[in-house]
């Protein structure tokens, strides 16, 4: 194994509340986490031993607390809840894809 370093460095409380959230959901420590990050800026954003990526975006203040009280209200993790959300605009384009031949055929007929 590698000879590990000690890392210390001070942050904005809002960016660490943002890293320990993330961490939790990912069930990872806090070394954990933060070689995974810096591991993705420098090796340019590789998929992970375990086949994932990161997304990551910026939203308003006012989304991000509607985002989080509504996880309050359903129990739903906020990695689960993004993900049904992207997973199911996808299938909802790939079904308009889908009909758009179909309805430009009936058209022409």
């Amino acid at each position: 194994m590698e000879k590990r370093k000690n890392l210390c460095a001070m942050i904005p409380e809002t960016l660490y509340a943002q890293v320990c959230s993330e961490k939790e959901q990912l069930e990872l420590t806090l070394s954990q986490y933060v070689e995974r990050i810096l591991k993705e800026h420098f090796e340019g954003g590789k998929a992970m031993a375990n086949g994932t990526r990161t997304l990551a975006f910026k939203v308003s203040e006012e989304l991000f607390m509607r985002i989080k009280e509504h996880l309050k209200k359903t129990g739903q993790s906020q990695k689960d809840f993004v993900i049904t959300l992207i997973e199911q605009a996808l299938q909802d384009a790939e079904r308009n894809e889908e009909e758009a031949p179909e309805q430009s055929e009936e058209k022409t007929e």
